[in-house]
């Protein structure tokens, strides 16, 4: 029993197939089938991650990288199916914010909104410099700008139209990927001798590469964020889900494993830029510009769905009265939130323009870790059935052995975040009932 009262599908805050989680805004319009729900997913995985946490992850767990992916995948995959049950009974805006405040009470789903709202802007600020850092290098913090501001009014202009720009960019991102699979495993440089898998640098680095390579895992549940304008949710996105993760797992375990041939765990690990320094260690130089052109887009296409997410989660907050009510205002035509679309794109281009977030990947993955431990508490108290709860424990102890695995820095910053989300909430309530 939540505190909220009877989740039933369609009641109040539910959001039910006619999106009855819209309270105090109009409703979102359902376009988006399996198809667009899996490239969206794909576009917000197989995007600037890839390029550029297999370096990190190397230095962690050196040539326990592919175990350290290992670990990772199965936590998406459990946080994944926790995520899919309770999108298809909650088909609303706002994804694990509006689960936990449904089945936990108002707190958790506050306290997953904020954690979800906050790193994920500081995402969507990375990915802006990413774009900027392969495009401009001396200009990067323009380019970023530009992007954010770019990728906002396609955002504005209709949720399908970033569907079409999200299937464009996941064709080009997985035909570079391809590319350099081919070209690393096809050189004379490939040794399958360096995918000896040893716990050269301990469980502790496997979990924190595992903590890292999470990061490029974390998108696999956009779709569940769009549940407002997915058609017939309850069938769309327990199918999507697991579909786009499957893809992009592949996709990574051949990746890895390709790029870990030809440079190996040391190599890997003091890259900057892993792909392109393996394609150019694989004798083929005249690909480096391919992929820096890839990454670019990879992260375009990384950027475009993480605004979508944050402005439909703090849609929701705001629906709620967490943030400002005028936030939760849809546009009458294009039929989005126009208002949190412009906010969280204005907020994101402002940190683009004077903040160095190379750091928020750690920052990142702690607030997304976070969200999705509330996550699988919630599908937790959907059955109490035993095999109906193995994956939500499983992915409960995962997120929170991750969370604190990852770099001190960024549990401590995290922390503190989470601790001020909290405070913000608590005063709200006693403000409220002071009254």
């Amino acid at each position: 029993m939540t505190q909220s009262g009877a989740a039933q599908p369609g009641g109040q805050g539910s959001g039910g197939q006619e999106g009855g989680g819209s309270q105090g805004g109009a409703e979102l319009r359902r376009t988006l089938g399996v198809g667009d729900a899996v490239v969206i997913g794909l576009g917000s995985m197989v995007g600037a991650g890839i390029f550029a946490a297999l370096g990190p992850a190397a230095h962690a767990a050196g040539s326990g990288l592919l175990l350290g992916l290992a670990v990772a995948a199965v936590v998406a995959y459990c946080n994944a199916m926790s995520s899919a049950r309770l999108a298809a009974l909650y088909p609303t805006s706002g994804g694990t914010y509006v689960y936990g405040r449904e089945r936990l009470g108002d707190f958790w789903g506050y306290l997953a909104g904020w954690s979800f709202v906050v790193g994920k802007t500081a995402s969507c600020a990375a990915m802006a410099l990413t774009v900027g850092a392969y495009v401009w290098p001396g200009q990067a913090h323009v380019v970023a700008v530009a992007a954010v501001v770019a990728l906002t009014a396609v955002n504005y202009g209709g949720v399908q139209k970033s569907a079409w720009l999200t299937r464009a960019i996941v064709a080009v991102v997985l035909a570079v990927l391809a590319s350099v699979v081919v070209v690393c495993l096809g050189s004379s440089a490939s040794d399958a001798g360096r995918l000896d898998v040893r716990l050269s640098a301990g469980a502790g680095g496997v979990l924190q590469a595992a903590g890292l390579l999470f990061f490029a895992f974390a998108g696999y549940a956009r779709i569940a964020t769009l549940g407002e304008e997915v058609r017939d949710p309850a069938r769309t996105i327990p199918r999507a889900i697991p579909l786009a993760l499957g893809i992009a797992l592949v996709v990574y375990a051949a990746v890895a494993v390709a790029v870990l041939s030809v440079l190996g765990p040391g190599g890997l690990g003091d890259a900057s830029a892993p792909l392109a320094d393996a394609v150019r260690a694989a004798g083929v130089p005249g690909l480096v510009p391919v992929v820096r052109v890839g990454a670019a887009v990879a992260a375009l296409g990384s950027l475009l769905a993480l605004i979508l997410g944050v402005s439909r989660t703090t849609l929701a907050m705001a629906r709620d009265r967490h943030l400002p009510g005028a936030l939760a205002a849809v546009h009458p035509r294009f039929q989005v939130p126009h208002r949190a679309e412009l906010a969280v794109g204005a907020v994101v281009a402002v940190l683009a323009a004077t903040v160095d977030v190379r750091g928020a990947i750690g920052f990142s993955s702690f607030g997304v870790l976070a969200y999705y431990a509330v996550a699988n508490a919630s599908a937790w108290t959907l059955s109490s059935a035993p095999v109906s709860r193995v994956a939500p424990v499983v992915g409960l102890i995962g997120c929170v052995t991750l969370a604190f695995a990852l770099p001190g820095v960024s549990v401590v910053l995290g922390a503190a975040v989470l601790a001020v989300g909290a405070a913000a909430y608590g005063v709200r309530r006693w403000a409220a009932a002071s009254q």
